[in-house]
């Protein structure tokens, strides 16, 4: 191996670990809260202490990090909605999208702005590419006169913060998010006079068959009636194996 492979393979091992930290500091933060310590995420990385501190050189470096990364994938997450759904979906899918990931991150939020001794560079970077997006969808959900003319994107964040807030404080999941979808809806041109799906119009048919008396376990939606059989618990795929995954973990 020459001297530059070498190299080569010690960034990429670098790299790996960074991300390998990253990840895990984001699911203990979100499961134990920002006090966690730095030895405690490198126990559950499976990397010793020396390799966080590399690459983090502080708590709050490290938080930041996570925060930032969180937001970043929430940028992606925009242009996603923008490519699959219409102007109007897409905005309000995308806010749901938000809301729901950012429900258990409160506590991280807040340890980070509660501190202003330090720059915050990274996450005002990847903030900005969430407003970009943002400001993306509203534009274009205005333009086809899906969401009410007067809305500004400083509103749509506003949202999403209590709409987190609400859904994390809630009891009951299902009716925690039946309380932001209704947050959501006030924000549309027309009243809603049924539950919109906010979700990718490619699996909208399978969200339309099942029970209609109950609630989805998981994301809010009125399930329609069914005629025979058991109840359904869950408005499609993708909220049943959440709630699998959640049991399983609990």
């Amino acid at each position: 191996m020459t001297a530059e492979t070498a190299h080569a393979v010690g960034r990429a091992d670098a790299r790996r670990n960074r991300d390998l930290v990253l990840r895990t500091a984001m699911r203990v933060f979100t499961e134990e809260g920002p006090e966690v310590s730095i030895g405690r995420i490198a126990q559950r990385a499976g990397v010793g202490a020396g390799t966080v501190y590399r690459h983090f050189p502080s708590k709050e470096v490290l938080v930041e990090a996570v925060l930032a990364e969180h937001v970043a994938g929430l940028a992606r997450a925009a242009d996603r909605w923008a490519a699959r759904a219409t102007p109007g979906d897409a905005l309000f899918g995308f806010l749901l999208e938000v809301i729901e990931k950012s429900a258990g991150r409160k506590q991280i939020c807040d340890a980070l702005t509660a501190d202003h001794s330090w720059p915050h560079a990274v996450l005002a970077t990847a903030g900005q590419r969430f407003g970009e997006a943002l400001e993306r969808l509203l534009y274009n959900a205005k333009r086809a006169r899906a969401v009410d003319p007067d809305v500004q994107v400083a509103d749509l964040t506003a949202l999403t913060v209590g709409g987190a807030a609400i859904w994390s404080a809630h009891r009951n999941r299902s009716r925690g998010a039946r309380l932001v979808r209704q947050l959501l809806d006030g924000l549309r041109t027309t009243p809603v006079t049924e539950d919109r799906l906010f979700r990718d119009n490619s699996r909208r048919g399978r969200h339309e068959t099942l029970s209609e008396t109950q609630l989805c376990a998981e994301c809010g939606t009125r399930l329609p009636a069914r005629g025979t059989g058991r109840p359904a618990r869950y408005c499609g795929p993708t909220c049943r194996q959440r709630g699998h995954r959640r049991r399983a973990t609990g």
